[in-house]
């Protein structure tokens, strides 16, 4: 079974931070699918223990806490898009996320994209107040990201304020309804057929 830092190391390796080229190539790995068969070949099998509850003990120090994370809410997507698991750990993430704040385990990360990826189950919520933590926590992030790097964070506090407009306007996300078998509105149905979801935005930069 592979540990915390193992997926750590898929998930931030050296070097990310060079430059902008470099970091924008690390969120297509992240965001556009780039890690799908690195997760699927090596991290099955650890996924399906932390939905278990078998890896809880990761959640004892940051670290730990926020590769938990990164399984719970990203593999899911990874290994399951398309169907209703993709959403199923996302609650639990969010529990985690919320306390891991609370502990101060968020402050303690060393890195903009460490805590990036610590906060991002509060941007997946369908929840008005966690995309307002979101929010908050994202935009203080721009100003601590590396110069060579800032403009994605930019880019990523925006796509949060994206992911909040569609909640105020919705209460949900509606590009999930479909297969978390839920009946779209016809203002629904009017947005998806639009094809203009936030989460499939590019960076332009």
């Amino acid at each position: 079974m592979n540990e915390a830092e193992d997926v750590l190391a898929l998930w931030f390796p050296p070097g990310l931070d060079a430059d902008q080229a470099a970091h924008g190539r690390m969120f297509q790995f992240w965001f556009r699918g780039g890690a799908n068969g690195a997760i699927a070949e090596r991290f099955a099998g650890t996924h399906e223990a932390a939905a278990q509850g078998t890896l809880d003990r990761w959640a004892e120090t940051p670290r730990g806490r926020l590769a938990l994370i990164v399984v719970l809410d990203q593999f899911s997507r990874s290994l399951h898009g398309g169907t209703a698991r993709a959403y199923a750990q996302d609650a639990k993430a969010v529990g985690l996320t919320v306390d891991g704040l609370e502990r101060g385990f968020y402050q303690q990360l060393a890195t903009v994209w460490e805590k990036t990826f610590f906060i991002l189950p509060l941007g997946h919520s369908e929840r008005l107040a966690d995309l307002d933590r979101c929010i908050a926590l994202a935009d203080a992030l721009v100003s601590e990201a590396p110069v060579q790097v800032r403009a994605l964070y930019e880019f990523s506090a925006s796509q949060a304020r994206g992911h909040r407009e569609v909640l105020a306007r919705f209460g949900r996300q509606p590009h999930r309804n479909a297969v978390l078998g839920r009946t779209s509105t016809a203002e629904e149905l009017a947005y998806l057929a639009a094809g203009k979801f936030v989460h499939q935005r590019s960076f332009a930069g």
